[in-house]
């Protein structure tokens, strides 16, 4: 009967931990691989987000006289004087149909030809998860961008430079 229960094979108790400690390292090694790849794929996300906002950004002043979105009330056509009214502006003309001067109507016609150019609104900033825009109205040297992380997007309208505003990816 002895010899019976010492005849049992298993894994000893210095055995076990060193497969734990082996399966410890791999998972150091092999867990910042993966954060990295997540990094990567919200940098490409945000290089196709303003790829796509600047394109519709360059249509949409080619289209409208040489005038950004925002830079004319989408209400009354006149220009924008206040952040505000530019923010609102800049999002109207380029999720709705617009006239030559910039005003934004819902439905396409004679007057309304233009647009839209952002059939599903403004896209996500991957960075900060903030689909909103803050328009700058009175800076025109390109030198001085900066952002302060409080939306999504920042659109300088009289230069045209549209950035990512989330404090860390703002040169791009």
């Amino acid at each position: 009967m002895w010899r019976a229960m010492t005849n049992r094979s298993g894994f000893t108790l210095v055995e076990i931990l060193i497969v734990v400690i082996i399966l410890g390292i791999l998972a150091a090694v092999a867990i910042p691989q993966f954060g990295d790849s997540t990094d990567d794929a919200r940098e490409a996300t945000l290089n196709a987000s303003l790829a796509q906002m600047r394109s519709a950004i360059e249509l949409y002043y080619h289209q409208h006289g040489a005038d950004y979105p925002g830079e004319k009330h989408h209400v009354t056509g006149a220009a924008t004087t206040t952040t505000a009214q530019a923010d609102s502006a800049f999002i109207a003309q380029l999720t709705l149909y617009t006239s030559l001067p910039g005003v934004a109507g819902t439905t396409k016609d004679a007057t309304f030809k233009f647009g839209p150019y952002m059939k599903t609104g403004l896209p996500e900033n991957p960075f900060n998860g903030l689909s909103t825009v803050k328009c700058d109205i009175t800076t025109t040297d390109l030198s001085s961008i900066t952002s302060d992380a409080t939306t999504g997007w920042k659109f300088y309208v009289l230069t045209g430079r549209f950035i990512a505003n989330d404090g860390a990816h703002d040169s791009n």
